[in-house]
């Protein structure tokens, strides 16, 4: 009887520790695929980022990381499904720092709060917005354009995406800086404004390195000015409108990783070190040089305190330029 009580004990304790095992195998992070919630169609700027990263990703993490596009909303539905998601570590927000969280939650009430129901993992890259001009204009430079406007007192007309986005933002600002009227001619979407452009529709455009730089290289556009503190790392011959004696500034549109702000520490970091890693392979430097994408890297402190610097920096210029959205 005795003999039996022992192994009954033992043989219980075996299965004890072999469900143990089992259970921890079984939470061990990250155990199934890892989606990137997209805030935007196929085939833009940080839909081409996410893309890298997807394909680099698989070297240093067991699990993949599966791109998922939803657009809409200009970017708030993505981003509120990401908040509403469960913190768990396997939806991740590709793309935090875009012009919805930086910019819009200054212009009108967010159905949530990027910063506080987000957390930051690490920014991976900045598009700063890049001033062009078509190769059929007259103009080689953009202070050429502004004199112009100013002897002949007529005002230089551009395209937009989007009102109030970051490139209507550093138009404005350069309208005022300047002192020349510059119109705003309004389009459906980045596509009708790029083709108004190249056809001569109007003078002065804008965009990220990803969206104008193919047209620069066919010929199609020149470029005039960068719009970041500094020269873009990815097109350093362009001078930034500082250099051109015109005094504005802008981030363009910050591309970096969030979470849902319950996310556990463990599994933060686990990120913010795997895509540390990503941003470092050789591959992946290729791939975004060939997008014109520079690589920008922030650890998650690091990035979530240059968030806040830049949605200030945005909320005091937006002010000053008295821009509304309505």
């Amino acid at each position: 009887m005795k003999r039996f009580l022992i192994s009954s004990f033992f043989t219980a304790l075996v299965a004890t520790l072999m469900l143990a095992g089992t259970v921890s195998a079984q939470d061990k992070y990250p155990s199934k695929p890892i989606n990137g919630i997209v805030p935007a169609s196929a085939g833009g700027s940080t839909d081409l980022m996410s893309r890298a990263i997807e394909k680099v990703w698989p070297k240093y993490c067991p699990q993949p990381l599966v791109v998922v596009n939803k657009p809409g909303g200009a970017g708030v539905v993505a981003t509120e499904f990401v908040v509403r998601s469960k913190p768990d570590g396997y939806t991740l927000y590709l793309g935090y720092g875009s012009g919805h969280d930086i910019v819009m939650p200054h212009l009108q009430k967010m159905p949530y709060d990027p910063y506080k129901d987000l957390v930051a993992i690490a920014r991976i890259s900045v598009h700063s917005v890049v001033v062009v001009t078509g190769t059929k204009s007259e103009f080689n430079s953009l202070p050429d354009m502004i004199a112009w406007s100013k002897k002949e007192n007529k005002p230089i007309t551009t395209s937009v995406s989007m009102k109030a986005g970051a490139q209507d933002i550093t138009i404005t600002a350069i309208a005022k800086a300047a002192g020349v009227n510059i119109v705003t001619v309004p389009f459906a979407g980045g596509a009708e404004a790029v083709t108004a452009l190249a056809g001569g529709h109007v003078m002065l455009g804008a965009g990220h390195p990803s969206e104008v730089a193919p047209h620069i290289k066919a010929g199609r556009f020149k470029p005039l000015a960068v719009a970041l503190p500094q020269r873009d790392p990815s097109l350093p011959n362009i001078p930034t409108l500082k250099e051109l004696g015109i005094n504005v500034s802008t981030w363009g549109s910050v591309k970096g990783i969030g979470a849902p702000a319950a996310t556990p520490k463990e599994v933060v970091a686990y990120l913010e070190a795997t895509l540390k890693k990503v941003t470092a392979d050789e591959e992946f430097k290729k791939i975004m040089a060939d997008l014109d994408q520079p690589i920008m890297y922030l650890n998650g402190a690091d990035f979530a305190k240059f968030l806040q610097e830049v949605h200030a920096d945005y909320g005091k210029l937006i002010k000053e330029l008295n821009i509304t959205i309505q």
